[in-house]
């Protein structure tokens, strides 16, 4: 038999079972204070509540502090995003760390670079397109506004000088637009290019530009894949170029030149040269001249050219030392690798010679 019972020492659990013994019988007693037991284990969850709660309470905070830091940059991203507008992309996040987290945000900034570089190099090219388109529209509104009906001969002379003034507009126009599709994939179109035979092209075409002492200098045995179209279109503004700043007496030589890695193109004259200062921003849309002087043209031919270069992955330059004329070169990497070329047929790169 079992029971329990509350003494004053507190609660006890009993067993009870008949004992005989010949004739005499009684009853076998056992009984078990559990006061003490249950004040233990008491104690033992009451210290193991205490620890679990403290230790969820260092987890979540270390968890929330952890979190917060890994998502702390997109965040950033966010707030950057809703404080970015078009006249203001200067905003960057600030990374640290080498998660993938920090990555994107590394990502997101150089993202904003070059969106930062693209809206002020259109401001920029507006700017300038709209300076150098005013100058023509005040002179032919000028004449217009001057022109006396009643005179043939005012009448012709004012038609003369407005279909100049609009050629040279719509000159401007196509340069402006050949620069814009400079930045689409379909501006070069590859195809194999003897380097040696494009040299002699360019040199024929350029010779008619004006009386000059033209020369080669050198012709690279090479095939390379490039846009050979491209590439004549900016050597001859270099030959034309040159031809401006240049004399009858004047040398006016065209080259190439080709190793393992690259394809270089010049065009050399003998000319007053280019001054150091203008040696970087002589490729700049609308710079014109060399020492001062103001030639004709859109003031982008040379703008193109590096243009041109670009597209290759190459890029444009000049060497002018004093006294010694100036040397502009266009540079554009060779590889190993093969091509694909309109048509559907795969060129490798080679070297003929």
């Amino acid at each position: 038999m079992f029971g329990s019972y509350d003494s004053p020492d507190g609660p006890v659990r009993y067993a009870t079972m008949p004992v005989k013994q010949s004739d005499h019988q009684g009853t076998f007693v056992v009984a078990y204070f559990t006061a003490s037991e249950h004040g233990e284990f008491a104690d033992v969850i009451r210290t193991y509540l205490a620890v679990a709660v403290v230790a969820l309470a260092v987890v979540a905070l270390a968890a929330w502090l952890t979190a917060g830091r890994l998502l702390r940059p997109i965040r950033d991203v966010r707030r950057t995003a809703l404080a970015i507008s078009d006249t203001d992309l200067t905003r960057r996040i600030d990374v640290t760390g080498h998660d993938d987290v920090s990555e994107l945000a590394r990502t997101f900034n150089a993202m904003l670079d070059r969106l930062e570089d693209a809206f002020a190099t259109q401001r920029e090219f507006l700017n300038d397109a709209g300076h150098e388109l005013r100058t023509p529209i005040t002179i032919v509104r000028g004449h217009l506004e001057l022109l006396d009906e009643s005179d043939p001969r005012d009448v012709a002379e004012t038609r003369t000088l407005l279909v100049g003034e609009l050629d040279r507009m719509s000159r401007l126009v196509e340069d402006l637009v050949l620069l814009a599709r400079a930045q689409r994939p379909d501006f070069l179109r590859p195809a194999p290019v003897d380097v040696e035979m494009l040299t002699d092209e360019v040199f024929d075409k350029a010779r008619t530009l004006g009386k000059r002492q033209w020369r080669i200098d050198q012709r690279a045995q090479a095939t390379i894949a490039a846009d050979a179209q491209r590439l004549t279109q900016a050597l001859v503004q270099l030959a034309e170029n040159a031809v401006k700043f240049t004399g009858p007496d004047d040398v006016i030589a065209i080259g190439s030149s080709a190793n393992a890695s690259v394809v270089r193109f010049w065009v050399r004259d003998s000319g007053m040269g280019v001054p150091a200062e203008d040696t970087i921003r002589i490729f700049e849309r609308f710079r014109r001249g060399r020492g001062g002087q103001r030639a004709e043209g859109s003031g982008l031919g040379l703008a193109i050219v590096q243009a041109i270069a670009e597209a290759h992955g190459g890029h444009a330059w000049v060497e002018s030392p004093p006294g010694s004329g100036a040397t502009f070169r266009l540079e554009i990497p060779r590889t190993a690798s093969p091509y694909e070329i309109p048509g559907g047929t795969t060129v490798s790169h080679q070297d003929r010679s």
